[in-house]
């Protein structure tokens, strides 16, 4: 690995992150943005069951999330998938999971709404010979039922979405990731609503990880998360298009079960599952 290579490698990721920023700063630049100046914050817990090659895998994952920096909590994920490896660098996935909404000022009272999503994936990785990326499909099916509805028991408003994700790992002490490793990630990821503003949300991140050994990997990192509202004309006053956009703290812990190495050679992306 020479120096010309690491200097490109590097310059690619921060042009990556670059175009992600300004990406997210002129489309918020084109609507009403509405930017939330205190800082929430997402813990993350993952196991994973790597696939080996031509072969099954899994993970599942729990996820709060809080308006304030560590406090305020209002929202929980509990998700799980099974993967299989279609070829070298290219799985697929179905996944599905729970998610709930609450008043962190009343927690006991329930979740203002919870929704039951069922998802099938499509991950294709490339290894450069330091960069890591990563191209990531999604279409997602949402069953929802909102605590306060009128609408008659065991009915849900149904949506679908379509997610992308392009993710970049760089590691920084040694040419690929393995123990002991310590690495850069940055991703973009955008969210398409069939229903409406098609445009949906888009989500920016950055951070750094440090794989302590075969099993453990801890990440840290900033997700910026915008959110649009789609325009609307109602009884004759046209409101346009708006945006609620949020910073927030991303702690992680990674945990992957063991498996018998049979490709030495084998890369892995320690990416955020959600």
């Amino acid at each position: 690995m020479n120096r010309l290579s690491l200097l490109s490698a590097k310059a690619t990721t921060r042009t990556l992150l670059a175009g992600a920023l300004l990406t997210g700063t002129a489309a918020r630049a084109q609507t009403n943005a509405v930017p939330d100046r205190r800082w929430g914050s997402w813990l993350v817990g993952t196991v994973v069951l790597p696939a080996g090659p031509r072969g099954w895998g899994g993970y599942a994952e729990v996820q709060t999330r809080s308006d304030a920096m560590l406090r305020r909590f209002f929202y929980s994920e509990l998700k799980a998938g099974v993967s299989y490896e279609v070829a070298k660098n290219f799985s697929a996935l179905l996944g599905g999971g729970r998610y709930a909404t609450s008043d962190y000022r009343d927690l006991k009272a329930g979740p203002l709404n919870t929704e039951g999503r069922l998802w099938q994936q499509l991950t294709l990785t490339q290894f450069t010979a330091r960069l890591k990326l990563e191209h990531r499909y999604r279409f997602e099916q949402r069953w929802y039922h909102f605590r306060d509805d009128i609408t008659p028991p065991g009915q849900r408003d149904y949506r679908t979405r379509m997610r992308y994700r392009f993710n970049a790992v760089l590691p920084l002490n040694q040419p690929s990731i393995g123990p002991r490793t310590l690495y850069l990630s940055a991703y973009d990821e955008v969210f398409f609503n069939p229903r409406g503003p098609f445009f949906e949300r888009n989500r920016v991140y950055a951070g750094a990880g440090y794989q302590l050994d075969e099993h453990w990997t801890l990440q840290a990192g900033w997700v910026n998360q915008a959110n649009y509202t789609a325009a609307n004309n109602r009884n004759g006053t046209f409101t346009p298009q708006s945006t609620a956009a949020k910073n927030n703290l991303v702690l992680s812990v990674s945990y992957r079960l063991g498996r018998p190495a049979t490709d030495p050679e084998r890369q892995h992306i320690p990416h955020q599952l959600d």
